[in-house]
């Protein structure tokens, strides 16, 4: 700023000092003016008035000129301030700007704080909760450590003195707040785990009450977060508060040390002004102070632009600790985020423990039986059978032998049987306990399985919550990028903010709609999942009924094996009878025994190859896997999954293969124990045969199975065969494809090479620009949906309404079908006629072509008439010409031609007659056409200006929409602008009263009343703040109302805007049917007018009735809304009254203040409110208006008759419907009008402010400068002041010497004749020391003081030497002194009135000075008034800004505010909505309880019935029948328990229902609230549902294939078992067959591999192949390449060959350039030689022209041409005579200097330039004695012609007697004194003699007028100004080398430019001073 201000004040300096200059060459000019005007003579008293006007017109424009160029600085300079002001103010608003950015985001990122750590102590309390439900587990640490820091965190934040080390401090917490967020959600997955556990084992009334509890302390922690929410919020209030506190003090105090900075240079620059009027010129030390003081006072602005250079830093560092808040903040969102997903996955799992405690209640006791034996059967359901029909069989067996053996022993080592019995009792022990252990392993792998489920299932949900909060980041980060984008926009200026404000508001709506529709879909989806979940539930329920239905017939299984156990243990007690029987077969037995064992070893070796075999297989088939793995890595693109599916599939058939061949192996070691123990009983018993066969037969079924699990083995292979040939052939198929794909996409490459990538990308930016524009209608087509939606409802009212009136107009219906039926026979009536007037212009048409064919005929009749005219002529002449012997035949001839074109005349009139009939009949024809189109148009044009107007209508609504939120916010923007300015005048009333004070003290008065003034201040701010305080609250009352009125007046002006709109075009409608009905056909006119108005009528009668439901509601509503308006103005009323009063109050103290505004606004206020109230009433009268109207209509409509009134009616109300329509829309316009003045007046208002301050500070300036020069000037002044004493002194010391030298000269008289030649140098001395003297005293007033010293030092000196060398010479020349005291006398006298001059300049000067001070002292006050208006504007505008920034953050906190009420609305909705299910329970309950206690009622009714029947029949057999009676008395007390026990059982049920109830309740709510949060988690739930469900499927289909193999197998076995003893032989066959199968698979496999190696090679061929077209493509690049690298060397040669040609081109230019050069050189040096002669002969030239137009002219100006005529001989005469003045002079005093020997040479010289001839002069040379007289009176009585030649007379002779000086004079005053006016030349006259703008413009004269100019101007090169005229002196046009401020006297400068132009007197060649010169010369 300071270089700033130095620039502008040294370009200020720069331009002043120019004006100096400028004014002071002007002084000079006029004082030299003068002179020329005094020497020029007295009798030019004519020209004297024309001169001063061309002098003051001269002065005006340079002035003029002079004023444009300092405007022209003054403007630049102002712009320049305005540019800073506003680069200033743009930055401090962007600081303020961010400041009030960062604040809003740090209330919000507390408000966020708060929130997380609200949640984090819910969470923690539901932990504590949960480890105290679950019982025995300590509680942890966390509560104490989380409230420790909480306490020490509110300490923190109560702290008064606030810093950024607070910052710091809650960074930390954060930070501590995270890490215990993270230990919480480790707790939470503990208390997860342990909820797990739980839910197996508890029971449902632990899970209830678990339920419940968690439920309250769910609730009870939601209450603890709102508390700690609010209280955090309250502490971060608090810090914001502090650091705007500080930030404020700080910017305070800045202020005032700038404001008193400026108070401090303001009264050192009053000091200065005020001690540079009364400071001598040696006060410099004040001076020297001055400077120390601006040098101290520079040094405080760069130590204040330091410390804002902090500030700033300091304000980034802010920033910065924000930035890392928000990336804490957005830390904790994502901590919060977690916590409340896994809150819902505990509540979703509360929920489910509930519905599946409610399902398992009636089956809990059964399902663990169920469950256990389901897992055993499930797998191994196979085996079990078989153990079954095994044990079975062997009982069965036993059974057999035990009878056959009961008859043999009996009592043979009953001990031995008994121990045998016993082992064999611990064998089948054993086995039972194997498989209860393999059903225990089943189980734990069950629960493993299902363990796995539920991972999956929190894996699935933790996914889904993961994708929902990855969706909630991206919208968190497109909100941030939009926050960002805000924050950068709101950088601009106020306007911009608004404007951006708006685009804001229209994103958040355009942000709303799509959330809506976001919110729709997920409904749709969360509706579709329910249906599914439903589904679901469905097939469990049934899968659940089958399981039970399983389990019921395992369970009669199981009954029916523990009735034939305990039968084998009576089998058992029988065999202890028949031991003895067995021991004699024991021997058999053992001989079959060992045959047995051989088979069985047999058996095990076959086995065991079997096995081996079965390894080999597996070792083949894991390297067909690893071929087709090794293909599937080749092929992994196309066919991976499949690939994989199959080879797991492939798998699991192995493994339960194994498990097949595990179970038999395990098969056969039992077979071999039981075989065993056989072995020990045949030793005993010998009648075992039957058992063995039977183990036999067993054992042969084992190898069947075997045999059968082999041949299974080779069916499957040969499958693995068939499909792996199948994917070779697949594979195959594929490599075909795929390298068909890559030729096409080669040859696609090779044709694709040409397009460019720039096509594709436009064609995606429109892509993209299509979607976004698709977008927006989708956008637009579901806000049209919306409105549609509306609109349907409406209808839907209307349609009610209408049924009603239906009944009514099915009668009208009736009759109008009779009237439709009469119509329909006119129309055949019309129809037949229409076909009449089809044939008629059929007939017509045929006419027109008859017609046209007439006419063609006729032309032929004419072309005939016209050669028969011919003809006839032809024969008269013929007959003219023949003789009379040929006319009979002529005259035959004649008469038939004759009657021929009578005949062809008769024929022509008639076609003529039917011409003109068919023309009329066409021509009516064509009318009714032209009618009909017209009335078509007319329609057209009805219909587009309709449509016009509607969508005018729409358009004029929009903007209406627009203006009236403008208003809002402009109406808003006011009141707080008002409020601002209240706000911010309490603060600045102390500055500026202090300021203006100062300003207008400085001037004259005391600083002494500055503390009353203070005292006052303090006074009034303490006012001010109670009145702005009141105000504010009055405001803000104003702002809601204007709020309601502008909703009201917008909602009442839209729907009477859109019903009249709707009235307007029913009624138009109606009116194009009338217009048209009316309008097409005169004929059926009566007809088609009736059925349309029957139409109309119709259409009309519902159309009216709807408007009359409308107008009846709109009338209802319009009253309530004039009611509130009513009330609504009353309470503004007297708040108008109250602001009035409180205006009157104050308006003494802030005039100067907004008031204006104020009053504009409530005005404007006041104005619509009234508007709206005239509108109001205005619609009320038409409400009224139109239900009479209606009410006249439905009368006359329910009559039935028709008329043109009503057609009238509808008429004037459709126009005065428009007139109303055309009201509002002006209404409208003038509230646009008034906006947009408003606007208009803020805009000007603040330009104004900038141009103030502007012109301010330029004032400023330009005053401080003016004042500095000021004290310059006038220490300038006294400088002078003091040299002219020294000056005087001096004068008086020469005049002293002078007469000393006086006194020498009487002693050296007579020594005067010796020392003549000396004489000279001594006058020449005392000559330059006078010269001297007056060069330095012109010199003083010019230059600066300093100059001005050192010359008059240097003078003196000079003076000093020339008095020593006078007193020398005073000795040696005292004879010559005589003479040279005479001269000096004379010089002195001239030297004094030099002095005087002076002195009178000096006095004009003074004068001058006091004017220009008076002028200083006005613009210094006007300055003063402008910086005081400047001073209130800039507080205003402060004040308006503070205003802004104070809304916006209030605007922010009522947002804030606003979500946190619809938090709890939402909050009391679902309170309430619980409330509401809780309530509709308990009715429901109490409709139970009422219908039971009725039940009860009518039950205790018949029971007392019965009682009394009962006493009846007492009565009656009371005597002789108490054995009935004791009956009775039992059955009664049987009753009466009976009742109790119901009464018992109907309080359970009771009971029950209420439990049912309660918990149908909380499962409701829950249902509820869960709904809400799936509608979140349904789209990534239904694909994994999707992708479970697939899952599933596949699952499914693979146990159904499994139990389809299974179910074959055991029907094979079955088969096997009985076919045993023939398939032994079949085995081996088999066996043999497996071997060559084996072997033919394996030379299959070897073809696969083969043909795998064979696809291979294929894949590498086309490989090869894609590198080959790879190759061809890089060579066809290549070659393009190289073609583009020719086609640039092309164009680089042909580019070479056009620069040498344009460098050829420019060498010639050149040339001719270097010609032209010379030719201009020549033509100047020809133009040098033109002469005075040559302009004089083209002046006569154009003089003869003259006189030639002139003699064209007309006859009465032809005495004027004469008089002209003379005058230019008059003029011609006396040029001839006339001699330059300065070449009579040269004459004159040279003849004086020449020798008197030579004096007669100079007379000659004299004689022949005045025309003397020889003769004459050697008479007058000779005549001497009188030569002088004679001389003198030739030369001044007759010498020149212009006087006329008169004899002497006796006043002459006093001629004579005069002196020589005084006739010189006259004879110079009669010389100068022009006879005749001079003539007006033309432009080219007054061009100068050698002027270059001369040059110019010969160069510009067409050659032929050149070369004439040139021939006769080729004499004089060479001009002497002296010598040439004015014209030649004192160039008219200004030339080239002078700039326009180029020569700095006003009479050197070009007359064009300066004077106004006249023209010289013409002077013939002969007589111009060149010619004489040159024949002297010759002479």
């Amino acid at each position: 700023m300071s270089s700033w201000l130095g620039g502008l004040g040294s370009g200020l300096g720069q331009s002043l000092g120019q004006v100096g200059g400028s004014l002071a060459s002007l002084t000079g000019q006029i004082s030299n003016f003068t002179k020329d005007m005094l020497m020029e003579g007295t009798e030019e008293v004519e020209e004297l008035p024309n001169a001063r006007r061309k002098e003051v017109e001269a002065i005006h424009t340079i002035l003029r000129s002079e004023n444009e160029r300092l405007k022209k600085l003054c403007t630049d300079l102002e712009e320049k301030h305005e540019a800073s002001e506003l680069q200033i103010k743009q930055q401090s608003m962007s600081y303020r700007n961010q400041l009030q950015q960062k604040e809003v985001e740090i209330s919000h990122l507390k408000a966020r704080q708060i929130a997380l750590q609200d949640q984090l102590l819910k969470l923690q309390s539901a932990a504590q909760s949960v480890i105290s439900g679950a019982g025995g587990v300590p509680a942890t640490t966390a509560s104490p450590s989380f409230g420790y820091g909480l306490s020490h965190h509110a300490s923190a934040f109560h702290d008064d003195d606030m810093d950024f080390g607070d910052i710091i401090s809650s960074q930390r917490e954060i930070n501590r707040l995270s890490n215990e967020v993270s230990r919480l959600e480790s707790e939470v997955g503990h208390w997860r785990h342990i909820a797990q556990t739980s839910k197996a084992q508890g029971s449902d009334s632990s899970d209830q009450s678990e339920i419940c509890k968690l439920q309250n302390i769910i609730k009870e922690l939601k209450q603890n977060r709102s508390q700690e929410i609010d209280n955090h919020q309250h502490e971060m209030s608090v810090l914001q508060n502090a650091h705007q506190q500080k930030l404020t003090e700080i910017t305070r105090r800045h202020r005032e040390e700038l404001s008193d900075y400026e108070e401090r240079i303001e009264e050192l620059e009053d000091l200065l002004q005020e001690g540079g009027s009364g400071i001598a010129v040696t006060d410099h030390s004040k001076i020297h102070e001055m400077q120390t003081t601006i040098q101290v006072l520079q040094a405080e602005k760069v130590e204040s632009t330091k410390k804002i250079e902090e500030l700033e830093d300091k304000i980034k560092g802010i920033n910065k600790k924000l930035s890392s808040a928000e990336n804490d903040r957005g830390v904790l969102k994502k901590d919060q985020e977690r916590l409340s997903v896994e809150n819902r996955q505990l509540l979703e799992e509360c929920e489910s423990l509930k519905l599946e405690c409610s399902k398992l209640q009636p089956y809990a006791a059964k399902q663990s039986d169920t469950v256990t034996e389901k897992e055993r059967i499930l797998p191994h359901s196979s085996s079990v059978e078989e153990e079954v029909f095994r044990l079975q069989q062997a009982l069965s067996d036993a059974e057999n032998e035990i009878k056959r053996l009961s008859n043999l022993n009996q009592d043979n080592n009953l001990a031995e049987d008994n121990l045998k019995l016993k082992m064999h009792v611990q064998v089948l022990e054993k086995e039972n306990s194997l498989l209860n252990q393999e059903k225990e392993e089943l189980q734990i792998s069950l629960s493993k399985l299902n363990n796995e489920y539920e991972v999956i299932k929190s894996t699935a949900a933790r996914d889904m919550d993961l994708d929902s909060e990855l969706c909630d980041l991206r919208r968190n980060l497109e909100a941030k990028e939009q926050e960002l984008n805000q924050s950068i926009t709101e950088k601009e200026i106020l306007i911009a903010e608004l404007e951006e404000l708006d685009k804001q508001n229209q994103e958040a709506t355009k942000h709303m709609i799509l959330i809506k529709d976001q919110l729709s879909k997920q409904e749709n989806e969360g509706d579709n999942v329910i249906s599914k979940l439903k589904k679901d539930l469905n097939d469990e329920k049934k899968r659940v009924h089958q399981l039970e239905n399983d389990k019921m017939n395992i369970t009669k299984e199981l009954d029916v094996q523990k009735e034939k156990l305990i039968q084998s243990e009576l089998v058992v007690s029988d065999l202890h009878l028949t031991k003895q029987k067995l021991e004699d077969k024991v021997a058999d037995l053992v001989d079959q025994l060992n045959k047995l064992h051989t088979k069985n070893l047999n058996i095990q070796k076959e086995n065991f190859e079997l096995q081996e075999h079965i390894k080999q297989k597996e070792e083949e088939l894991s390297r067909v896997r690893d071929e087709l793995i090794t293909q599937s890595l080749l092929n992994r693109d196309s066919n991976s999954n499949f690939k994989d599916d199959l080879l797991k599939e492939r798998e699991a058939e192995v493994r339960n293969l194994r498990q097949n061949l595990s179970e038999i192996e395990q098969l056969n070691e039992n077979l071999k124990k039981v075989a065993f123990d056989l072995k020990m009983e045949n030793e005993k018993l010998n009648l075992a045969c039957e058992n063995v066969r039977h183990q036999l037969e067993e054992s042969i079924a084992g190898n069947n199975q075997i045999s059968q699990e082999k041949n299974a083995i080779v069916e499957a292979l040969k499958i693995e065969k068939e499909q792996l040939d199948a994917e070779l052939c697949r594979a195959e198929r594929r490599l075909l494809e795929e390298a068909n794909k890559y030729e096409q996409t080669m040859e696609e490459l090779s044709n694709a090479r040409n397009l460019s990538i720039s096509a594709l990308q436009l064609d995606h930016e429109h892509l993209i620009k299509l979607n976004q524009e698709k977008d927006f209608e989708i956008a637009e087509l579901k806000k049209n949906i919306k409105q549609m939606d509306t609109d349907h409802k409406e209808t839907k009212k209307i349609l009610s309404s209408s049924l009603e009136e239906q009944k009514q107009l099915t009668q009208l219906v009736n009759e109008n079908e009779i009237f439709i039926e009469k119509l329909k026979e006119r129309s055949s009536e019309l129809q037949e006629e229409l076909d009449k007037y089809t044939q008629a212009l059929r007939k017509n048409e045929i006419l027109r072509q008859t017609i046209e064919e007439k006419d063609r005929s006729l032309g032929s009749m004419k072309e005939e008439n016209n050669h028969l005219k011919e003809e006839l002529e032809r024969l008269r002449e013929q007959q003219s010409r023949a003789a009379p012997v040929a006319e009979p035949k002529t005259l035959d001839s004649i008469t038939e031609l004759e009657s021929e074109v009578n005949q062809l005349n008769i024929l022509k009139d008639n076609l003529k007659e039917e011409i003109k009939h068919h023309q009329k009949i066409i021509e009516d024809q064509n009318q009714s056409k032209i009618q009909l189109l017209q009335s078509l148009q007319e329609q057209k044009k009805e219909m587009d200006e309709f449509r016009y107007q509607h969508e005018q209508m729409n358009a004029t609504h929009t903007q209406l929409f627009l203006e009236k939120d403008e208003e809002i916010k402009n109406l808003q923007k006011t009141i707080e602008q008002i409020k601002t300015q209240l706000h911010e005048e309490r603060q600045d009333v102390q500055t500026e009263n202090c300021v203006i004070f100062q300003e207008t003290k400085v001037q004259g008065l005391n600083i002494e009343n500055g503390s009353e003034k203070h005292d006052l201040s303090k006074a009034e701010t303490e006012r001010l703040v109670k009145g702005i305080k009141e105000r504010e609250l009055e405001i803000k009352l104003l702002n809601e109302k204007n709020i309601s009125l502008t909703k009201q007046i917008d909602q009442l002006s839209r729907d009477e805007v859109g019903k009249l709109t709707q009235i307007i075009q029913q009624k138009d409608l109606e009116i194009q049917a009338l217009h048209a009905r009316i309008s097409t056909a005169s004929y059926p006119q009566d007809v088609v007018y009736l059925q349309q108005q029957l139409q109309a009528y119709a259409m009309e009668r519902e159309q009216v009735l709807a408007v009359l439901s409308e107008k009846t509601r709109e009338n209802s509503h319009l009253k309530t809304e004039y009611h509130k308006m009513m009330d609504i103005v009353a309470a503004k009323e007297a708040a108008l009254n109250k602001l009035q009063d409180e205006n009157k109050k104050l308006s003494t103290r802030f005039e100067s203040s907004g008031q204006d505004m104020f009053r504009e606004t409530i005005q404007n206020l006041s104005r619509i409110i009234r508007e709206k109230d005239i509108e109001i009433d205005a619609l009320s009268q038409k409400c009224q208006t139109l239900l009479t109207v209606l009410q006249t209509s439905n009368t006359e409509n329910e009559v039935g008759g028709v008329n043109s009134n009503q057609f009238e009616e509808l008429l004037q109300e459709r126009d005065k419907l428009k007139q109303q329509v055309k009201k509002m829309e002006e209404w409208k316009q003038q509230v646009m009008t008034t906006v947009q003045n408003m606007q208009h007046e803020s805009a000007q208002l603040q330009e104004e402010l900038h141009q103030l301050q502007a012109q301010v500070l330029v004032d400023s300036d330009n005053n401080s400068k003016l004042q500095v020069n000021y004290t310059g000037l006038i220490q300038s002044y006294e400088q002078n002041e003091t040299k002219l004493k020294n000056f005087g002194q001096e004068l008086a010391q020469v005049q002293h010497s002078i007469g000393q030298l006086c006194n020498t000269k009487d002693l050296l008289l007579g020594k005067l004749d010796i020392i003549s030649p000396q004489l000279s140098s001594g006058s020449s001395v005392t000559s330059q020391s006078a010269e001297s003297l007056r060069t330095i005293k012109s010199d003083v007033l010019s230059e600066s003081s300093k100059q001005e010293i050192e010359e008059l030092r240097k003078s003196l000196q000079e003076k000093d030497a020339t008095i020593r060398t006078l007193q020398e010479n005073n000795h040696r020349l005292s004879d010559s002194i005589a003479a040279s005291s005479e001269l000096e006398r004379k010089e002195h006298e001239q030297t004094d009135s030099e002095i005087k001059q002076l002195k009178e300049k000096q006095d004009i000067l003074q004068m001058s000075l006091k004017e220009k001070d008076l002028l200083i002292k006005a613009k210094s006050d006007q300055l003063l008034s402008l910086n005081e208006n400047f001073t209130n504007k800039v507080n205003e505008n402060e004040l308006l800004r503070q205003a802004v920034t104070n809304l916006k953050e209030r605007t922010l906190i009522l947002e804030m505010d606003i979500c946190k009420l619809k938090g709890e609305n939402e909050r009391i909705i679902e309170t309430s909505r619980e409330k509401e299910t809780e309530y509709q329970a308990l009715q429901e309950t109490n409709m139970k309880f009422s219908m039971m206690l009725r039940e009860k009622e009518f039950e205790c009714h018949s029971l007392k019935e019965k009682a009394l029947a009962f006493e009846h029949l007492l009565k009656e057999k009371e005597q002789g029948k108490t054995g009935e009676l004791n009956q009775l008395l039992n059955a009664v007390k049987s009753m009466q328990e009976k009742t109790v026990i119901f009464q018992q059982e109907r309080d359970q049920v009771m009971l029950a229902l209420k439990q049912k109830q309660m918990e149908n309740t909380a499962v409701q709510n829950e249902v509820q609230h869960l709904r809400d949060k799936e509608l979140r988690l349904n789209q990534e739930l239904e694909r994994l549902r999707n992708h479970l469900l697939e899952s599933e499927d596949s699952y499914t289909r693979e146990v159904l294939a499994a139990e389809d193999r299974e179910a074959k197998l055991r029907k094979k076995v079955t088969v096997l078992e009985e076919k045993l003893v023939s398939s032994s032989n079949a085995m081996e066959n088999a066996s043999h067959q497996a071997s060559l199968q084996v072997e033919s698979l394996q030379e299959q496999l070897n073809v696969a591999s083969k043909q795998r190696d064979e696809t291979a090679l294929q894949l590498s061929m086309s490989q090869e192949q894609v590198k080959q077209y790879a190759l061809s493509l890089s060579n066809l690049q290549m070659v393009l390449e190289h073609f583009q690298q020719e086609e640039k060397a092309m164009y680089s040669a042909e580019l070479e060959k056009h620069k040498q040609l344009v460098a050829e081109w420019k060498k010639k230019a050149e040339n001719l350039e270097g010609k032209l050069v010379s030719l201009q050189e020549r033509l100047d040096e020809a133009n040098a030689a033109l002469d005075s002669a040559s302009r004089l002969t083209e002046q006569l030239d154009l003089k003869e022209e003259q006189i030639e137009e002139l003699k064209k002219q007309n006859d009465l100006r032809q005495e004027m041409l004469d008089d002209v005529q003379k005058k230019l001989m008059n003029l011609v005469n006396s040029t001839e005579g006339k001699v330059d003045k300065v070449l009579m002079r040269n004459l004159f005093t040279g003849h004086f200097h020449t020798p008197k020997n030579q004096r007669h040479e100079v007379l000659r010289l004299m004689g022949s330039i005045l025309g003397i001839k020889k003769e004459e002069m050697e008479q007058l040379l000779n005549e001497d004695q009188g030569g002088v007289t004679k001389w003198m009176t030739g030369w001044l009585g007759g010498g020149s012609k212009s006087v006329p030649n008169t004899p002497l007379r006796p006043n002459q002779q006093s001629l004579l007697n005069s002196s020589f000086s005084e006739l010189f004079v006259k004879f110079l005053e009669t010389e100068s004194h022009p006879s005749i006016p001079p003539p007006k030349l033309s432009v080219h006259d007054m061009k100068p003699l050698d002027s270059p703008g001369r040059r110019k413009l010969d160069t510009s004269v067409p050659g032929s007028f050149k070369d004439t100019t040139e021939s006769r101007s080729g004499r004089r090169t060479d001009v002497n100004p002296f010598l040439a005229p004015r014209s030649a002196a004192v160039p008219l046009i200004n030339p080239a080398g002078l700039g326009p401020g180029g020569p700095g006297h006003l009479l050197l400068k070009p007359i064009s430019d300066v004077l106004p132009t006249f023209t010289p007197l013409p002077v013939l060649p002969d007589s111009s001073a060149g010619v004489v010169l040159k024949d002297l010369l010759k002479q």
